[in-house]
This record gives structure tokens, sequence and C-alpha cells, in this order.
């Protein structure tokens, strides 16, 4: 997964990076290139970071219930 995770960050910044230099040197197509890449990593990539981060159950830690709550208060 965490090399999953890699490839697809690194497809997306090059995908980034035609977009750019798409949109530099005024190509018909660079504002779909850009609009694509940017739903590329709303819904595909962050999906499945967010999946591998949490999938453990490690954001428990770092919510707030009444038990931690009054752990913080004393």
């Amino acid at each position: 997964m965490k090399l999953l995770l890699k490839v697809l960050f690194i497809v997306f910044l090059i995908w980034m990076i035609v977009g750019a230099y798409l949109l530099n040197t005024e190509h018909p197509k660079a504002q779909i290139t850009m609009g694509l890449g940017v739903m590329y990593m709303s819904f595909i990539l962050m999906p499945i970071f967010i999946y591998y981060r949490y999938k453990d159950g490690k954001y428990k830690k770092y919510i707030i219930d009444n038990k931690n709550k009054k752990k913080a208060e004393n």
C-alpha cells in the first residue's frame, strides 16, 4: 500500500508539472489537464491516503471523549 501511494503521488506530481508546462505554453488543453489532475488527487489519491493512515485505528488517541477530557482537565 505504501508503494502504491508513492507511485500515485509521483504520477500526480508529473501530471501537475506537465499541466503547468502546458499552461505556460498556452496549449488549448492545459485547463483540462490541470482540472483532471486535481480530480485525480481528490477522488483517487486522497481517499487511498486517508484509508492507509487511519486503517489501524491510530486516530483514536486524538479524539477527545469524556475519559480524555477529564485527564486533560486535571
